[in-house]
């Protein structure tokens, strides 16, 4: 017994508000999306960001988080005034698991605030940029001009977003259509809503590879749309994995569109001819016709068997390829696990595009084509239950993968919008719940025999469109003259055209149980549609286990910045003659404690050395009432003082107050502060 679900045609104006609907919530969600956020992140730098240091280095390194990819332009150094003074050659410093590159320098810098601007690739192919400042001898005013506009940013990062998405979403539609049709529906290879489906999947998915394949210049590099045009830029994104990804994704789907017109050319010819699905049907109720028992019928049907298992093979291998593209150059293919986490990933994508995009698949069915039988329904119950297993199996694998900890499900923007996408899911799943219940009460209120729409054998009828009807006969008296009036033929032609089709969605509206799954159906195609967005932002945001990773990582910058021996140059004028010059106090380590060492140099107006009469420290912690702690360094040297042994008892922003006497008369103290760790 087949109950099937009737569907009318609707006006072309209801679809296009449809995809006006769609189109305004993929704008909502990702029409304002911020730049990407960086996936390789900064954990180390030397010189330190902030830091003074007493001679110019040789060179500034830094290091990440997990592999980047950079160029001789990548690391630029810009003295005060907003000249590049680095040798322009990246030098590639990585050693083990250790991710470090550097920029020589030339001898001899300035002293002053020099600027350290970094761009980079990570390798899960999202650009990462920043700039931090360190100064030589003393910090001084900088005019350097950075960029405004994050790696990543602005328009090209808005359509190169936009572009991520509708990728996801044409592979969703064409691989989970196709596989709706071989495996649930073969007769739906007649349909045309869903060959456009599938068509316009494959499409999208080939414009937007084509679209990101462009826009990978200036969406790393310049940032400028003009750049989509650089033929130089290009050839370096050929070169790379995200490039060698977009390419293979292209030769894929060249088989696709081979795989595709099988499907809706001689796939679809022997299920018309056949009726493979009604024969099935019948096989399972303890039928046969007449057909099959004969020789030729059973050949028939041999070669159909065997056209769908080729289909079913082939596709499964085109479909994986497509999804190992996104798997070897996004978040699977670095950091933990990497080799198990990529066909991890390729199972979790396939997963998605049976459920959503067979969803898809029955929805146009339901309603933008002829009869859907009961029996089809079920087996893409059947299927998208399987394919929820799937996705919750490799969901977990994955959240723990990327997130690692509870908190950093709470604490950072990616554990937050993996909990949107759990709950949305959940929501996803109780909609399919009600629609196996709309189901199972279809086959409960049917009789026997009932098959609304079928045609002759069985066959749903062929799908039909409002502009391809004729006119019927006029019912008159055939004694009577005809109409001469063309005009006024076809007028009533179109009346009795929606007349049908008005009759055919009251009728079929009149079934509450019917109205009910289409209605859930297109709920969980709705929901289905903020899935994918948020899921195209997810694989966009910094990974919870890389944010966590830095804010640890800054927090021991911190406390090892406040443990880094304090250098602190202090300039002096006693009032009296020859009464002006330097002192540069080093203390090391810094931090609390009677191990630190206190060293002093006086130096005149032009930077020489010179002897004082007296030099005195003390320190002063106000907020815990201790000091002053009065320190008086021995003369070691020509314009040289030093003291071991300087006990600051706790941490803290300490006073330190520095006296210095140039003659008997003249004397002053400046007072500085300084961080304790």
């Amino acid at each position: 017994m087949a109950v099937a679900i009737t569907g009318s045609a609707p006006r072309p104006s209801a679809a296009l508000r449809l995809l006006v609907v769609v189109a305004a919530l993929f704008g909502a969600l990702l029409g304002g999306a911020a730049p990407a956020a960086a996936h390789a992140a900064l954990t180390g730098s030397d010189p330190a960001q902030g830091s003074v240091v007493e001679q110019a280095p040789e060179q500034v390194s830094l290091t990440f988080s997990e592999g980047v990819a950079m160029g001789d332009d990548s690391i630029r150094v810009l003295d005060p005034k907003g000249k590049r003074v680095d040798r322009g050659k990246l030098r590639n410093l990585c050693s083990g698991s250790v991710v470090k590159y550097g920029a020589g320098l030339p001898p001899g810098l300035a002293d002053g605030t020099y600027t350290v601007a970094w761009q980079a690739v990570s390798a899960d192919s999202h650009p990462v940029s920043g700039a931090f400042t360190f100064s030589v001898g003393a910090p001084s005013k900088t005019s350097a001009a950075l960029p405004q506009q994050e790696a990543g940013g602005g328009l090209v990062g808005a359509l190169y977003g936009i572009a991520r998405y509708l990728a996801y979403a044409g592979f969703v539609l064409m691989a989970g259509g196709a596989a709706f049709v071989v495996a649930c529906r073969p007769a739906a290879a007649l349909v045309r809503s869903v060959q456009r489906l599938v068509v316009h999947g494959w499409a999208v998915l080939t414009g937007t590879t084509v679209a990101m394949l462009l826009l990978r210049t200036p969406y790393t590099g310049s940032g400028e749309l003009s750049d989509v045009f650089d033929l130089g830029g290009l050839q370096q994104v050929l070169l790379t994995k995200p490039g060698a990804a977009l390419v293979s994704r292209l030769l894929l789907l060249a088989a696709a569109a081979l795989f595709i017109a099988v499907l809706f050319g001689a796939y679809a010819r022997a299920q018309e001819a056949g009726g493979t699905e009604e024969a099935g049907e019948a096989g399972e109720a303890g039928e046969s016709s007449a057909a099959e028992e004969s020789g030729d019928g059973v050949e028939d049907a041999k070669r159909r068997k065997d056209l769908a298992l080729g289909l079913g093979i082939g596709g499964v291998i085109v479909a994986a390829g497509l999804a190992a593209t996104w798997a070897m150059a996004e978040h699977a293919s670095t950091g933990l696990q990497s080799s198990v986490a990529m066909p991890v990933d390729v199972l979790h994508l396939l997963a998605v595009a049976a459920w959503l995009g067979g969803l898809a698949a029955l929805v146009v069915s339901l309603y933008w084509g002829p009869t859907v039988e009961r029996s089809a329904v079920r087996r893409f119950s059947r299927i998208a239950f399987g394919s929820v297993l799937v996705l919750v199996a490799t969901g977990i694998y994955q959240s723990w993968r990327q997130v690692g900890t509870w908190r950093a499900l709470t604490d950072t923007s990616y554990g937050r919008l993996l909990l949107l996408k759990a709950g949305l899911v959940v929501v996803l799943v109780g909609i399919a719940w009600m629609s196996r219940r709309w189901t199972a009460r279809l086959g409960e209120t049917a009789g026997p025999g009932e098959e609304p729409g079928a045609g002759p054998e069985g066959r749903p009828e062929a799908e039909t469109e409002p502009e391809a009807v004729t006119a019927p006969e006029p019912e008159t008296d055939p004694d009577a003259a005809p109409d001469p009036d063309p005009t006024r033929a076809a007028q009533l032609a179109r009346q009795q055209v929606a007349l049908r089709a008005a009759r055919t969605k009251r009728i079929r509206d009149a079934d509450p149980d019917r109205l009910g799954l289409r209605r859930s159906v297109l709920a969980e195609v709705s929901v289905a549609v903020v899935l994918l967005a948020v899921t195209t932002v997810l694989t966009a945001t910094e990974p919870a286990r890389t944010a966590e990773a830095v804010k640890a990582g800054a927090a021991a910058g911190q406390s090892g910045a406040a443990n880094r021996p304090q250098v602190l140059t202090i300039p002096f004028d006693t009032g009296g003659r020859y009464g002006k010059g330097t002192a540069r106090l080093d203390l090391d380590p810094g931090r609390s404690g009677s191990g630190n060492a206190l060293r002093v140099r006086i130096s005149d107006p032009s930077g020489k050395t010179r002897d004082v009469p007296e030099v005195k420290v003390s320190f002063t912690l106000k907020a815990k009432k201790l000091g002053p702690l009065p320190v008086v360094p021995r003369h070691v040297g020509r314009g040289h003082w030093s003291a071991d042994g300087v006990q600051l008892p706790v941490p803290g922003r300490w006073q330190l107050a520095l006296l210095v006497r140039t003659s008997d008369i003249d004397q002053v103290t400046e007072i500085r502060n300084v961080k304790i760790g």
